[in-house]
Parts: structure tokens; sequence; C-alpha cells
């Protein structure tokens, strides 16, 4: 899948954006705060029908605006052309549609147009809470697994309907706790066994990735635990409900599933450098482009939002050797060092744009002679141009 042009209107500081792609690279730069991230953020709402950063919508509309508008214009590798829309007003209802007919339900739209995202929020993923994890499992699975998806909205349905159940102050039908408990139990064994089935496959990809990436200087693990392997699912949640009345809330669970990350057999969150945390981070999310890849019907694209940062130069090499080569479709990267960029131009020798982002204005600054020398010299006297440039 190739993303052939974007229009943006009031999409964060984005007041109007209309830009055309390369089919191979793109690379945005500018200082921190300029909106290099809110472009890519832009692109992952039409995959996802949200923000990678904010998931109230409302909250994505530019100060000074009542509405933001993103339409992306694409093309499959057949040669067909898709045509994605999303409209959203203050205090209304976002509109989602694809080919001007509005889906449904957004779900529907999930997995269409796969991507991934590798960004500093990424941290999270080593950093943050159980749900993080989870959540990068169900992003990655539900792009190419629509009962995945299915299975598991309805647990989460039946999850929260169960919660409520404990945090009535009035005597509960015991028939009502079963009602929930079993749509729990069948949902959840569906999520539990495409989780392990995806985590057996995505280990060694992962591995491999880390080794190319560190040079084989360092070892990492990756694992899944669940309360689904302990036992029959219905039973562990029901066994549970005694303390679960008295918590208020499930205990137990698929909700509660874990990917632990190692580094040497120790926790990667207590023994790895900063370095070592991007790189892990990065062989995560590399690996999960190869698995959607392979499981899809259309290459993901591949957004990289200052990817570089916290990782050593030889790190940087290997990474760039790796997005250079054939594997990988359409990539949008960002950065504010524009020697990144350049080293990654010539590597990669191939059809690119070049765009500069400041203040909310992203102008095109791609030299069309093709000479990577005459770009870098160029950029120089662009500066005067860019207002004039400015879309």
């Amino acid at each position: 899948m190739i993303l052939n042009r974007i229009s943006i209107l009031n999409y964060k500081n984005l007041e109007q954006v209309d830009l055309t792609f390369s089919p191979k690279l793109n690379c945005l730069f500018g200082h921190n705060g300029m909106g290099k991230t809110n472009l890519l953020d832009a692109i992952y709402f039409l995959s996802f029908c949200k923000s990678a950063g904010n998931p109230v919508d409302s909250q994505n509309i530019r100060h000074e605006a009542d509405f933001f508008v993103i339409q992306g214009f694409y093309e499959e590798e057949n040669g067909e052309r898709e045509e994605i829309y999303c409209g959203m007003k203050r205090r209304a209802k976002k509109q989602f549609k694809r080919n001007k007919k509005e889906y449904p339900r957004l779900s529907d739209h999930i997995g269409f147009l796969p991507l991934v995202m590798v960004s500093p929020a990424d941290a999270d993923l080593v950093l943050g809470g159980s749900e993080e994890r989870r959540r990068f499992m169900d992003v990655v699975i539900s792009q190419s697994d629509r009962e995945y998806l299915d299975a598991l909205i309805r647990y989460n349905k039946a999850l929260g309907q169960r919660n409520v159940l404990l945090k009535s102050e009035q005597p509960v039908d015991e028939e009502l706790f079963t009602v929930w408990e079993e749509m729990m139990a069948q949902a959840g064994q569906v999520v539990f066994a495409k989780r392990e089935a995806f985590i057996r496959e995505f280990i060694p990809i992962f591995q491999d990735f880390y080794a190319f990436i560190s040079q084989e200087r360092e070892e990492v693990s990756l694992s899944y635990e669940s309360h689904a392997r302990d036992a029959s699912l219905y039973e562990v949640i029901r066994q549970n409900r005694p303390r679960d009345l008295i918590m208020g809330y499930s205990l137990k669970g698929i909700h509660k599933d874990e990917l632990t990350m190692q580094l040497g057999g120790y926790p990667l969150r207590r023994e790895g450098s900063q370095g070592q945390n991007k790189t892990y981070l990065v062989a995560l999310k590399l690996a999960q482009f190869d698995f959607l890849k392979r499981k899809g019907r259309t290459t993901p694209l591949l957004l990289l939002d200052d990817i570089f940062d916290k990782l050593d130069a030889q790190r940087v090499e290997q990474i760039v050797k790796l997005v250079a080569g054939e594997r990988f479709g359409q990539i949008f990267i960002t950065d504010t060092n524009r020697e990144h960029l350049d080293r990654i131009l010539q590597k990669v020798g191939s059809a690119h744009s070049i765009f500069k982002v400041e203040g909310g204005v992203v102008t095109d600054s791609t030299h069309t002679a093709g000479s990577l020398d005459a770009t870098v010299r160029h950029e120089a006297s662009a500066g005067a141009a860019e207002g004039e440039e400015s879309v």
C-alpha cells in the first residue's frame, strides 16, 4: 500500500497541508515541536481511526478551529486506488469514509491500511504498565485477524458488565454473573489462543532483528504470561469472584496478560541502558512490520519518528541498512538531525522526498536534480524560499 497524497485541515498545529509523497522514502526534518510528529499522527489516524497520542478526538482539533479533516489518497500494489476520509467537528461524532462511503463500524476499517509506527512514546512498552504490552499485541494481531478483534471487543464488553455487577451495592442474581463470566471465558479463550500463537511465531523474528541491530552483542528474550494458561478460563474467573467482590473489579482474565521482556536473562526495564531499551523497541516494531507483511494482503506503511535518538552510531548504521533494503515499502522518517536523513538517502539510492516542517507549515524541499550533494547544498539556500513554497 502506498500513500500518494494527504490533505489535512486543522489537525493539531497543521492548519492546511497538501502533500504528495514518494512511494519509497519520505524524510521530514525540523526542530522539536514544529509538527513533524503531528503529520505522522495524521497518517496513523487514517489507519486506526484515532490518534496515536491523544485518544480524545476533539482535542486533536487545532485550537483556533471548530473541525479537522484528514484525507488520504492511496494506491494498492495492483494499481487500485482508495480514498480515505476522516472529519471531526466539536461536539459531534467523527465521520470515517472509504471512497465516500461511511463505515457502519469503525472496527471494519482496522487492518485495511496496515501501519507500523516507531516513536519515543514506545518507551512505555518497557517502562509502562502491562496494559501497554497488551495493547502492542492487540494492535499487531487486530490488523491481520478480524476474528481476534471481534473476540477482544466481546471480551471487553463482558468485562465491563461484570465489573458493574461487582461494584453494585445491591445483591446481584447469580445468573447475571454467570452470563457475563461465560462470555468473558468464551471470547477470552479465543484471544488467548491467538496471542499465544502470535508470540510463538513473533519471537524468532524479533530476536533476529535485535541481533542484527546490536551486531549480536546482547541476548534478549520475550515471553507471554496469561491466567488462561493456569486452568479453564471460566473456572479461573468464577473461582476468583469472592475476592473480586471485595475489590470491586475483575482480578483474573486475559485483561491481565503480560509480556515479559528480558536482556541477558534479567528484566529489561531494570538492566537495559537507554540504547539497549531503544534497540529492543525498534526490533519489536520491525518484527511487527515483518509479521503484518507476511500475514496481510498488502505491505504496511512504516513510520519512524525520531528513531535515532539514544542510539550509538553503529546501531544507527545497522537500522539504516535494514530500512534501506527491499523488504520495506513506503517509509516516513522524522529527525531533527539532517545528517541522519542524508545518511539514509545515501544508502537507499532510490526515489525520495524531503520535507521541512516549521511552525505547522510543511515545505517540500526535495531537489529534483537527483544529486544528494546538490540537495545538501541546496538546503542552505532553501530557507529564503521556504515561505514561498509552503502549502
